[in-house]
């Protein structure tokens, strides 16, 4: 039903209560179109129900309010739904809620806190889903300490062992950092569905534990063990931990894959861009960019987000000109704006002096749709510009202050001085950067290492190297060490690289040696 036939109904409603000699049924008919409300998300449909409601005295009705408050929250009012709540005198468990969750469907988070807290302040007990919303909710801000209040009080009240509740308390545990009482809340679970164990993997996934990857692998197992079928998040969670160049995990995401056909995901979840965009990230991967074209051609819906993901695919493979017809293809036939993301992975395929003219048409069209505040969408135009040889045009981005920049937009610029053999001014933004207080990562000492290196400033090199661990608590690794390789080779001090090889706090690798 559309909104000009939700009108009509409500005329015919209020035009029989007139006509009927009872009004029996009014709550039954108002209950109708409150509905029609919420499914519309009417403003003035809520109203005009709101004024026969209140004309017909039945304020105090429990369903009738109930349906108020959720139909004023989804028009983007929870005021009016505060209104309505407070004006029922005998609350009920899903009027409670019904606020709660109107409050959090609207952002309003610190009045959803506040309500949950009165709630139980009245010694009005919580069920699952009060509890399983504040989980979420607390997970949503990362407040842990209010998480692990609703995780209390679902102890008290006994529903700590709920499934719904307990995946929430997970997903919120994973979402604070605290990956370790995620795990203790799975671990006591008495019964687990899917969302038990994607929640147990997501865990994993954001956990920056180097054997992260492997518990994954083992987690999805007894998962399988349990004869729980993994579903649509499932897959896509471990999808990127396949492919690359090991063998092993090429098989596996291969399997996925097939496990995706076979029990048609892309259908049951819903859409198959999802499923669609991991599987082109992992051929793309593993050098098959022809399989990830294959998805991309069979996939039934492409949107921005499954062009952007071929677009990049094309760009990592090392086929600049595939990623820019592309790109333009995806303007041009299927008439899909690009978004930010589109644009920050189209410019590394302009990375050239024959793609120069695309980039700067690219940072054109940026600057035409407002998107060149972004700071990652700037830091790849300082990149793309460097390798193309333009170095004034990506310092002049660089200085731009409409963006607030971060480590990776000093480390793009100090690289592109290095890339075209700029040292010493390198080392003057280097130099800036500290003064400024700006920690530099791994990515920075590379790029400042490798602009000593070719600029025969080999003291400069040596001493930043020094620094790294007593200054900024950087371990050496093995692309640090290969620049001062590089570094002391290109002096032609080659008995010293070599004793630095020797004496290298991690295992030489390819570079180190030049291969």
């Amino acid at each position: 039903m559309n909104l000009s036939s939700a009108r009509k109904t409500f005329t015919l409603i209020t035009s029989r209560y007139y006509t009927c000699a009872t009004v029996l049924h009014q709550p039954l008919n108002l209950h109708h179109f409150l509905q029609l409300s919420v499914t519309h998300h009417s403003l003035s449909l809520t109203q005009q129900a709101h004024a026969q409601v209140l004309t017909h005295g039945l304020q105090q009705n429990p369903f009738l309010a109930t349906k108020l408050i959720s139909a004023y929250a989804l028009c983007g009012n929870p005021t009016k739904s505060k209104l309505v709540f407070h004006s029922v005198e005998l609350k009920s468990m899903y009027l409670w809620n019904s606020l709660i969750n109107g409050y959090v469907r609207n952002c309003v988070y610190n009045k959803a806190f506040e309500l949950f807290k009165e709630m139980c302040n009245r010694n009005v007990l919580p069920d699952d889903y009060t509890l399983a919303t504040m989980a979420k909710v607390s997970g949503e801000v990362q407040d842990l300490v209010a998480g692990k209040s609703v995780h209390g009080k679902s102890i008290r009240v006994g529903f700590v062992l709920d499934t719904v509740v307990a995946n929430s308390l997970m997903s919120m545990y994973c979402k604070c950092g605290n990956f370790g009482e995620c795990r203790k809340v799975f671990e006591e679970m008495p019964q687990r569905n899917v969302g038990s164990w994607n929640a147990i993997i997501a865990g994993y996934a954001s956990s920056v534990d180097d054997d992260s990857d492997k518990d994954i692998w083992e987690i999805a197992k007894c998962m399988l063990m349990n004869g729980v079928k993994p579903d649509g998040f499932t897959v896509s969670s471990i999808l990127p931990l396949c492919g690359g160049d090991e063998i092993e995990k090429w098989d596996y995401g291969r399997e996925l894959h097939c496990y995706i056909v076979k029990y048609e995901l892309d259908l049951k979840w819903g859409s198959d861009v999802h499923l669609g965009c991991c599987l082109i990230d992992m051929y793309s991967r593993s050098s098959r960019v022809d399989l990830g074209r294959r998805v991309f051609d069979r996939m039934k819906c492409r949107n921005v987000y499954a062009w952007t993901a071929m677009v990049n695919g094309y760009a990592q493979s090392g086929a600049p000109d595939e990623a820019l017809v592309l790109f333009q293809k995806m303007q041009v036939e299927d008439g899909i704006q690009p978004n930010r993301v589109s644009l920050v992975n189209v410019l590394p395929a302009c990375s050239s002096h024959a793609g120069l003219m695309c980039g700067k048409q690219i940072h054109g069209f940026a600057i035409r749709k407002e998107m060149n505040h972004d700071v990652s969408l700037c830091n790849a135009l300082i990149d793309m510009y460097s390798k193309c040889g333009s170095l004034d045009i990506a310092r002049r981005v660089f200085e731009d202050d409409s963006f607030c920049k971060d480590a990776i937009s000093w480390s793009s610029m100090i690289s592109g001085y290095g890339l075209h053999g700029r040292g010493e001014e390198a080392i003057f933004l280097y130099s800036k950067m500290l003064h400024l207080g700006i920690k530099p990562d791994t990515i920075t000492i590379v790029g400042i290492l490798s602009a000593c290196g070719r600029s025969g400033l080999v003291n400069e090199g040596l001493s930043i190297y020094s620094s790294l661990s007593t200054d900024f608590g950087i371990k050496p690794t093995v692309e640090i060490c290969a620049c001062v390789v590089d570094l002391l080779g290109r002096s032609g001090d080659l008995d010293r690289a070599l004793n630095f090889i020797k004496m290298m706090p991690v295992e030489p690798g390819p570079s180190v040696w030049g291969l």
